[in-house]
């Protein structure tokens, strides 16, 4: 690690919400990522953070879970994700819920 000279005050963690790091919201999480951007000690957080196997958050501007960078999943994947958990309609509410005849083909 180099050693950079930079008010600790000046960096966007010291600056902004420390709970904008680790949000569960997706659009927080970027916002925080964003605000990584042009950190000066970016690479620094980040490989701190993976040598310390943080569980979770925004570190040097990439989001890690369990110790790892992780890549997020696009939109589809987590709708399909979400779909295999959840039970069709017509499981839930048996037969009789099932179209029949003419309601059937549409």
């Amino acid at each position: 690690m180099s050693n950079v000279c930079t008010d600790p005050a000046s960096l966007p963690c010291r600056k902004h919400d420390p709970d904008l790091w680790f949000a569960d919201d997706p659009t927080r999480l970027a916002f925080a990522q964003q605000l990584c951007g042009d950190c000066p000690v970016r690479a620094q957080c980040l490989a701190g953070a993976l040598a310390r196997r943080e569980p979770c958050g925004v570190w040097g501007g990439q989001l890690v879970d369990r110790g790892r960078i992780i890549r997020k999943r696009s939109r589809s994947r987590q709708r399909n994700a979400d779909r295999e958990r959840q039970p069709a309609a017509a499981e839930v509410a048996g037969p009789e819920a099932r179209p029949t005849g003419s309601d059937a083909a549409a």
